[in-house]
């Protein structure tokens, strides 16, 4: 089984990596536009092999997508962070162009590849993605509020002083900070519910630290995180190679689910070899309904800015 990232950077290295170690698949090759650098990246992770025990192969490639086909899966982390006095229609216009160059390379070797969608704005990147690719929106995905979710349940176990792993939790909408919608009502410890376990201004104060989440890691390390996404990437593809069928909270098309349509947006799916397999609904209360409609409200406003990438 092979996977393909596109993007060299901390988060597609990162993946790597995890895939590799966890020996998700049998090859990875990791693809990016400047002279030696994947290449740099796949040798460091490779001579780690003998002492980490793995047998995944990982190959560094400079643009040649040639190096990418038959991939079972295609990554995409590409693109570039919002530089000073760049406007967001900028950014994203810039953003979509890099998306668009990647997914037209990588669909001409490998059609049938899965595809997910790092690169950020990213529920934004990811309805482009759709448009540009006119792939069924079960093969073409975004991992953002999977992300999330993690730093949700991250959270919760540090309010509760409880192991991470006994957490349940899941963030929906989209994957910024004011969009996205940890849902403590469904969150549990152990099964129990966590509203019983922590007063509702220390449920709250949960909710803002997740929803600053990525901002939070910004202000401490000077760069975006990598640690987090590259796990949460590795782990979409495992459910997708080894056909888990997890239930995974992931930016995708909504045609009429949740009562929305034409907008990539963060809920929970089913994860397995075809991809999305299923979104699954969670019967959200009014509240909860409320926000989710307007979260869509501003994705869609933000698709706005895709301008001809809309077509």
């Amino acid at each position: 089984m092979k996977v393909s990232i596109i993007g060299a950077g901390n988060v597609g290295a990162t993946a790597a990596d995890v895939i590799a170690y966890r020996q998700i698949a049998s090859e990875v090759v990791l693809l990016d536009i400047v002279d030696g650098y994947a290449e740099g990246k796949a040798m460091d992770i490779m001579q780690c092999a003998t002492t980490s025990g793995f047998n995944t192969v990982v190959k560094g490639i400079t643009k040649q997508y040639s190096k990418t086909v038959n991939s079972d899966v295609v990554v995409i982390t590409s693109g570039i962070p919002r530089k000073p006095g760049m406007t967001r229609e900028e950014l994203i216009s810039t953003n979509a162009e890099i998306v668009k160059s990647v997914i037209e390379n990588a669909l001409t070797v490998s059609p049938n590849a899965i595809f997910i969608i790092v690169t950020n704005p990213l529920d934004t990147m990811t309805f482009a993605a759709l448009k540009i690719a006119g792939l069924p929106k079960n093969r073409l995905f975004g991992m953002g509020s999977l992300l999330d979710s993690s730093r949700f349940k991250y959270f919760l176990s540090q309010k509760l002083d409880k192991p991470v792993t006994d957490i349940e939790g899941m963030v929906i909408g989209g994957h910024g900070d004011t969009t996205m919608i940890p849902l403590t009502r469904f969150a549990t410890y152990k099964g129990i519910p966590v509203s019983s376990l922590l007063s509702e201004a220390e449920l709250q104060e949960v909710v803002q630290q997740t929803m600053v989440g990525g901002a939070t890691l910004t202000k401490l390390l000077g760069t975006s995180a990598w640690y987090g996404p590259g796990a949460a990437i590795a782990a979409m593809v495992d459910s997708i190679l080894n056909d888990r069928k997890r239930l995974m909270p992931c930016s995708v098309l909504l045609e009429g689910e949740y009562g929305q349509n034409n907008v990539c947006i963060g809920v929970p799916c089913i994860i397995g070899k075809q991809g999305v397999e299923a979104i699954v609904d969670l019967q959200l209360n009014g509240t909860e309904m409320a926000k989710f409609n307007a979260s869509a409200d501003a994705v869609r406003a933000t698709n706005g800015d895709l301008g001809k990438f809309l077509g």
